[in-house]
Formats: C-alpha cells, structure tokens, sequence
C-alpha cells in the first residue's frame, strides 16, 4: 500500500548472494574496469562490421517507403575555397527597417533645426509670442519704475518747499 510522500526508513534493501548462486554461477558481481573496456572494445568491432553491412537505417514508414518531399531542406555543404568573400550579406529584415528608422529621424531632426516641419513652426510661433510678452512686460516695469521714481522727486520737492 503506497505510504505517500514519505517513504519508510530502509529504503534500499540489501541484496546478498546465497552461496548456491555463487556455485551455480548466476552469481553477479561487478565487474573490473578492464573487464568493462575490453568488452566495449569488443562490442566496437562488432558494431563496426554490422554498420558495413547495413546501409542507413530509417524510422518508422521512412525506411519502407521512398518519399520525395520538396519542403526538405538538405543541408548544403560548402567548402571554404566556394565562398565568394566579395558579396555582401543583406541585412535582416528587422536590421534593414531600424536603420530605415534612424535614418528618418536623423532627417526630421535636420528639418525641425531648419525650422520647416509643423512642430517646430508651432514652437517658433509660441517663441515669438513669449518674448513678445516678455518685452511688453519690461516696458511696462520701466514705464511703473520711472512713476515711481518721478513721483519720490515730487515728494522730495513738495518737502523741501514745505521747509
């Protein structure tokens, strides 16, 4: 019955040969690392024959069947002496549209310092507004300080009079 989450403490049991295995022979014990290699070594040369024998393996209905399929794309092998080092590779798509970008936004930047896009225009105009103003406002500080200057005279004179 299965316990849950948790299993119960020995959780690997120990496996020990009985001595009849042993003399029987089904005994296995692991084996040397010289064992191992010399029986890779052997399955290699095996393997290597087999391989001869046999032409390439394929999976499934694709070994029985002949298939001619014009989307497979076989991979071309191209030597290093084919290349032609003189043709350019064309960018990307998305390459291509972000220098087509900053293009165009380096050439709106010379038009809004030229002043002839509508932006700049409008900010010309807000430009000449606002110093106007500010010169209309100067005008007016000179025009109150000259009052009130010209007044303290007339009230320095009247009490000098006074006097």
């Amino acid at each position: 019955m299965g316990r849950g989450k948790f299993k119960g403490k020995p959780t690997g049991h120990r496996n020990f040969s009985h001595p009849d295995d042993i003399a029987s022979g089904i005994f296995t014990r692991p084996r040397t690392f010289k064992q191992e290699v010399a029986e890779e070594e052997i399955e290699k040369v095996s393997e290597e024959e087999e391989v001869e024998e046999e032409p390439e393996k394929r999976k499934g209905t694709a070994g029985i069947i002949e298939i001619e399929n014009p989307n497979l794309v076989k991979a071309k092998n191209v030597k290093a002496k084919d290349i032609d080092m003189e043709r350019k590779t064309e960018p990307s798509r998305r390459e291509r549209e972000e220098l087509e970008k900053q293009k165009a936004h380096e050439r709106y930047m010379r038009l809004q310092e030229q002043g002839k896009t509508e932006q700049a225009k409008k900010d010309l105009e807000r430009l000449a507004l606002i110093r106007q103003q500010r010169a209309e406002a100067s005008k007016k500080r000179e025009a109150e300080k000259a009052a009130k200057e010209e007044k303290k005279k007339k009230l320095e004179t009247s009490k000098s009079a006074n006097k």
